[in-house]
């Protein structure tokens, strides 16, 4: 599972080094590829496995339901294949411009998948985040959590 928050650099082409602990994971599944899409001011980053997985789940979905095409065409449209070569991907430049990326990031696991974010909005999400926490931690007991 991807887990923790890190922050990392960017170089001048785009790449950026895994963290060991989430190579662990990546090689777990038997591969040396993320798939990166856009989401919501960050971008996502799938095992290739786990990337195949969502699609499959998507592909079942009513293809004429306006909410479904709008999802494809924003977060599946978006996705690219970025071999780890050296430890390290590429993050294809019009991935990097959609979520803003700069040259610090933060890494953000989420179990299944991890986030990219620029470090700036990183800090602006973590703070809104943060007030909205107690709020949501009460909603999601029901739940089980």
């Amino acid at each position: 599972m991807f887990r923790g928050r890190s922050k990392h650099t960017l170089d001048e082409k785009g790449r950026l080094v895994i963290p060991s602990r989430f190579k662990e994971v990546i090689k777990a599944r038997g591969d040396g590829c993320l798939v990166l899409t856009n989401y919501y001011r960050c971008l996502w980053a799938f095992a290739r496995d786990d990337w195949r997985e969502l699609e499959q789940k998507v592909m079942n979905l009513p293809l004429f339901d306006e909410n479904v095409l709008t999802y494809r065409r924003y977060f599946i449209s978006g996705a690219k294949e970025c071999p780890i070569k050296g430890g390290r991907i590429t993050i294809p430049t019009e991935l990097r411009e959609v979520a803003g990326l700069q040259k610090e990031v933060m890494l953000v696991g989420e179990l299944n998948f991890f986030e990219i974010w620029d470090s700036e909005r990183w800090e602006k999400e973590f703070q809104r985040t943060e007030k909205s926490f107690p709020e949501v931690s009460k909603a999601l007991s029901g739940l089980g959590l």
